[in-house]
Order: C-alpha cells, then structure tokens, then sequence
C-alpha cells in the first residue's frame, strides 16, 4: 500500500468550533461538504490511530466513519497535524450520543460524566440499541448479509474495540442518527485512543523483546478494559475480550459472522495499512509493536 495522503487544512477555513471532546477541533467547508478537523497536538498518535482503525473497519466491513490524515497549516506555515472527517449527521439528520439515549430511559443516569459510569452496563445498552434500526443503507456497503439488526452490527463494534484495544468506547463514543421519523444506529467512530498510541518506543521496543510474561505484548493485550460493565455493582468496567463476549450472548450468530470476518484477515493486510502511515508519524519499532498487539488480540478472540 502506498502512503496515505495528507490533506492540508487551512486554519482560517474554520466555520465553527466543536466543543464535544477533549482535542481542539474546527469544522469547515471543502468542496460543499461539511468536515471536521481533529488536531493532535500532544504528539501521541491519536491521528494514526484513527486512520489505521478506519482501514481495519474497512477488512471487516463494519459502518464506519472516514478518516484522512491532515496537516493544519496558517498562511504557509505548518501548525500541527491531525485528522479530518465529514460530517455524518447532515440538517435534517442528528446524532444522539449514548448518553443522550440512555437517559431516556433512565432519568436518574449520569450523563455528564464521561468515564468510570456504572450504569453504562452490557444490559442497559442491549435495550438501547435492540430499539433501533441499524444503520443506513449507505453504511453498509460491505456488511456480511447474516448482519441484519442494529445489535448485530453493534456486536461488531465491540469485536472491534477488542481487537484494536479501545479501551474509549464510552456512552459518547457511541450513538444514534435521527431524522425526525426514524432513529437508526450510527456508524463506529472515534478511535483515536486505541492500539497503544500512547506508548513511547522505548516501551514498544522493551515489550517486543522481553522475556519477562508479565511484560509481554500478550500480558499487555489482556489488561484492556473496556468502558462497559457487567452490572451497576462492579467496581471494574469488563475487559474488551469480556465485553464482546457479552454483547456476543445476545446476538450469537452476529459474534460468530464477525469472528468469521476477522479470521480471514491476513498479517499482510494489517501491514500493508500500518506501511501507509507516513514515518514521520508512525516509527518503525511502533509499526511492529502495532502488528504485533493485532495480530495478539486477533488470536485472542478467535480462541
């Protein structure tokens, strides 16, 4: 695969700012389409992150949101990076964010707060999202055919997030589209956070040769927790492996139609989108690493 591009944005394009989320983040105009420009300005690797996530969404054919590499620039001086997204929830159509549906049921949910909720269980989510459509026809280009339900496709999500370690599959990182008359599940979005982008190479370069278990890519791999728990009197959200397994119980034949999916992905193909990430934004010992915890989580959920 050749190297992704990266689309120059221009700061004064920005139309409007976008408050949800904790990176700064403009919207603006190109080419009569709305997009949204997410910087990562703290050098963690959100931005490569949030491609590579988009392309494994691509193999297994899940509904997704797209996302480009980009470079926000001033005049022609260079800011910082990032990436950029089109807007997914275009008048007349709105997102409802999990929180905001989890609250229509459940006056008393902590909606303002973000991590560590309780409420946000496996059950009270299966009731959410068993109530919707599943995404619109326009999402689901390459969804398996045995895909029929809003669940279904949401079991897919969190084989996802279990595969890519996100552990940031909170009730903002999920939600609804809505129009008025319908309300159907939204694609899978914001990934920033997963496959380890945090790490620094020293620590992906120790992990790749220890000998130590403890310190493994596989002892890495199963300390992943999810944002989901299996009840309000947990004290610890599941891990990802867990949570899966547990939207899997509630829709049986979507687990194993996803699982299917991701079996016949192959370590070339997660290379070859790994290789499109430009080295300045991605290292050699963080390309392996990255191959490595897939390939890991991968064998993990196929056990």
């Amino acid at each position: 695969m050749s190297t992704f591009p990266i689309r120059r944005v221009k700061s004064d394009a920005a139309n409007a700012f976008e408050a949800l989320g904790s990176k700064p983040k403009f919207w603006f105009v190109e080419d009569k389409k709305r997009l949204l420009f997410k910087a990562e300005d703290r050098g963690t690797g959100e931005d490569w992150a949030e491609v590579v996530s988009c392309h494994l969404c691509e193999l297994l054919g899940l509904p997704h949101v797209e996302y480009e590499l980009a470079a926000e620039y001033q005049d022609e001086e260079y800011r910082r990076p990032g990436v950029v997204c089109e807007n997914m929830a275009s008048s007349p159509i709105s997102l409802m964010l999990g929180n905001q549906l989890l609250l229509a049921i459940d006056s008393d949910y902590p909606a303002a707060r973000r991590f560590k909720v309780r409420q946000h269980t496996i059950d009270a989510v299966v009731e959410i999202v068993r109530a919707l459509d599943p995404p619109d026809a326009t999402w689901l280009g390459d969804v398996p055919s045995e895909i029929e339900t809003a669940l279904d496709v949401f079991t897919g999500y969190v084989m996802l997030d279990a595969w890519i370690a996100n552990q940031d599959r909170h009730h903002e990182n999920w939600g609804a589209l809505c129009d008025g008359q319908r309300i159907w599940l939204a694609p899978t979005f914001d990934h920033g956070a997963a496959l380890a982008r945090n790490l620094t190479d020293r620590e992906r370069a120790e992990r790749l040769a220890t000998r130590d278990r403890n310190r493994t890519i596989g002892a890495f791999a199963k300390a992943a927790r999810s944002a989901f728990y299996g009840s309000t009197a947990d004290t610890r959200p599941l891990g990802t492996l867990e949570a899966f397994r547990s939207f899997g119980r509630e829709a049986p034949g979507a687990a194993k139609t996803w699982l299917d999916r991701l079996g016949a992905v192959k370590p070339e193909a997660i290379y070859g989108i790994l290789e499109g990430v430009p080295p300045e934004r991605m290292s050699e010992t963080c390309r392996r690493f990255t191959l490595e915890l897939l390939k890991t989580n991968q064998q993990r959920l196929l056990e």
